[in-house]
């Protein structure tokens, strides 16, 4: 008789002691050269992130050349007084590195990735890109003629078209943010190496810039290394360019962005409110998160759950600037898309979600779901170096305290039931909401018309 196999089983696993978090506190100080610098040392954090803040904001750019901002962001992996584009292309991956650029309405965003044993190669690499950047006329016409391909693939996809027609429908023209961020076809095909060149000279230097950079720094010398890379980057003082206030038109209204024959409709919803400075962001941003922040958010729940319209409506506010006084804005906005011929009555099951919410307020239990999730996952949603240097430089290029997202998590946690109801409401007022839809007028007119949600108004897409 054969006897029958036994196994062994190993303990469970106990818990351990759950240790305190908080967001992680940067050291700050200054180069010779003017240079802010933020470090953060992350024990066992073998890949080194860097960020760059460039004080070069969308709204400084001349006159019929939107997008050279985008353009220059782009250059800066094109090449320097040393090395040919293809050569500094080479150089960084022979490090491993990653590098990025882009430009948004607060200024230029550079970013670098790179294993820490190679960080001194790749920081020489990121200072000679900022301090020596080559502009070449062939590199700079193929970054336009790029852009220039890239915009009608934007028009065609009905959520960046929705984006672009919000922001024409919040802001006066004459003001930049109601232009696309990179630019037009006009202005873009206006642009050459010599107006990436004079932007450059005009704005980028190291007096006005901030360096970020997190990863495990135990072993190295950073000074030094910082003080022969990005300390060599030489520049004039010139003082930071005033911010010019904001004004926006949020009365309430609908504006449908025609695309005959289309079989969803994009839906985006938005206004403007305050930024981070405001006292109440934290809980608008735990209101926002009961309405839409999640699947089991109130929208989804209806929207997608009990009426099966769409696979997602999201609610979300979005830093646009900040000002050192507190004078910036951010966009409120309700996203999502829905089948044409259910555009009316997801819009009308949507209007009586904001009503409800007005009328009954968040439960207990929505609040508490909703600081479990955005407090509760906060160790796991920074573990790498990348996430930490990110949210440092947002808050540099907000103007926050560097202390603003570990007391950011401590407000949330403090914030009750009611306190997060009123600031939501105060959020998505359904008086003052602009509605564009981006899908065929002639289906989602009447029945949108028959909301009675503001006045509508239909432009070609």
């Amino acid at each position: 008789m054969t006897e029958l196999a036994t196994m062994d089983f190993h303990p469970q696993p106990q818990a351990g002691t759950a240790r305190p978090w908080a967001f992680p506190a940067p050291e700050r100080g200054t180069l010779d050269n003017g240079l802010t610098v933020l470090r953060c040392n992350r024990p066992g954090q073998q890949v080194v992130a860097i960020e760059i803040n460039l004080e070069a904001p969308l709204e400084a750019e001349p006159a019929g050349l939107d997008g050279v901002a985008t353009i220059m962001a782009r250059a800066f992996s094109e090449g320097t007084d040393k090395l040919a584009a293809e050569e500094f292309a080479a150089e960084l991956e022979r490090c491993g590195a990653t590098f990025d650029a882009h430009a948004d309405h607060p200024g230029v965003r550079v970013s670098l990735e790179v294993p820490v044993s190679r960080l001194p190669k790749a920081l020489g690499l990121l200072a000679d890109a900022l301090r020596a950047p080559a502009f070449a006329e062939s590199e700079i016409e193929r970054l336009v003629r790029n852009r220039l391909d890239e915009i009608p693939h934007e028009t065609a996809n009905p959520g960046r078209r929705a984006a672009k027609e919000l922001s024409k429908q919040l802001f006066p023209a004459t003001a930049r943010m109601s232009r696309p961020r990179q630019g037009t076809e006009e202005t873009v095909a206006a642009i050459d190496a010599a107006a990436v060149r004079a932007f450059y000279d005009r704005h980028v230097r190291p007096a006005t810039a901030t360096a970020v950079v997190v990863g495990d720094l135990a072993d190295l010398d950073l000074d030094a290394l910082l003080a022969d890379t990005l300390g060599a980057w030489t520049g004039n003082t010139a003082e930071p360019r005033p911010v010019p206030p904001v004004t926006a038109d949020d009365t309430g209204r609908v504006v449908i962005v025609d695309r005959p024959g289309a079989v969803q409709t994009q839906i985006l919803i938005g206004r403007v409110g305050a930024d981070k400075h405001d006292r109440v962001w934290p809980a608008q941003v735990l209101g926002t998160y009961c309405l839409g922040g999640t699947l089991t958010s109130r929208l989804d729940r209806v929207l997608r759950e009990e009426k099966g319209y769409t696979y997602g409506v999201r609610a979300f506010g979005q830093v646009l600037r900040s000002a050192p006084d507190g004078t910036g804005v951010a966009m409120l906005a309700i996203s999502g898309s829905v089948d044409t011929p259910n555009t009316g009555p997801a819009l009308d099951d949507l209007w009586k979600v904001l009503r409800t919410l007005a009328a009954e307020g968040l439960t207990d239990a929505e609040r508490d779901v909703a600081v479990q999730n955005l407090v509760g996952v906060a160790p796991l949603k920074f573990e790498t170096a990348a996430a930490v240097a990110g949210t440092l430089a947002d808050q540099v290029e907000q103007h926050l305290p560097d202390d603003f997202q570990a007391e950011m998590y401590r407000r949330l946690a403090a914030t009750g039931t009611v306190e997060a109801t009123a600031a939501v409401v105060s959020a998505f007022p359904m008086d003052r909401l602009v509605t564009v839809l981006v899908g065929d007028a002639a289906k989602i007119e009447e029945p949108v018309r028959a909301l009675g949600i503001g006045e509508v108004t239909v432009v070609t897409g």
